[in-house]
């Protein structure tokens, strides 16, 4: 297994082309998709050709950022995962962070945990100035994650959505952290460990 990085609870992981089918499962959930389809599932195919493919190849492009399974340390169990990656504009210090879990893992706290980890690493050692987040305005569970993981609101954006969503009409929301505000939230020490 390839770690990435470590936190407490978890262990982010790069992804292998013998991930098809954690990723189906997780994505035929229709609470785990509404945010992102509508609930609509995810094609197996999608995943096997395309989506699996273009996250392998970030490992290859990007130095440090990428889609990483998140693995519950105590069972051993794919609880979804995180990515880190460089934005649309492809500025490398200013990366996005993103996570999809199992509904079975919401409300454990394992979307923050994994979130402040790749914050940290971002910050620490991939030179970001900036990492940022989007998610529906009416996502109110992710929008707090957001926020406990340190990010803060930046804007409300209004988008073409691929695809009809209840509350679109309602737009994205923006969440940020610069380095300097992230400098000056941390302790003397953490318990932040790397590969």
């Amino acid at each position: 297994m390839d770690v990435y990085l470590e936190s407490e609870r978890l262990r982010l992981r790069r992804f292998t082309a013998d991930d098809t089918e954690l990723l189906a499962e997780l994505d035929s959930d229709p609470a785990v998709m509404r945010y992102i389809t509508g609930g609509r599932p995810t094609p197996r195919a999608e995943i096997e050709t395309d989506i699996l493919p273009s996250w392998l190849g970030y490992y290859e492009r990007t130095r440090g950022y990428g889609f990483w399974a998140a693995i519950e340390k105590a069972s051993g169990a794919f609880v979804g995962w995180f990515h880190l990656r460089p934005s649309d504009d492809d500025r490398p210090d200013e990366p996005e962070l993103g996570y999809r879990l199992h509904a079975s893992a919401w409300g454990q706290g394992y979307a923050t945990e994994g979130s402040r980890a790749l914050i940290e690493r971002a910050f620490r050692e991939l030179g970001a100035e900036r990492v940022t987040a989007e998610t529906m305005a009416v996502n109110t569970a992710s929008r707090r994650v957001m926020e406990k993981a340190g990010l803060r609101y930046v804007r409300t954006f209004h988008a073409e959505w691929p695809e009809t969503i209840d509350g679109d009409e309602h737009g994205g929301v923006e969440y940020a952290l610069t380095r300097a505000e992230w400098s000056a939230a941390q302790p003397e020490s953490t318990d932040w460990r790397g590969p």
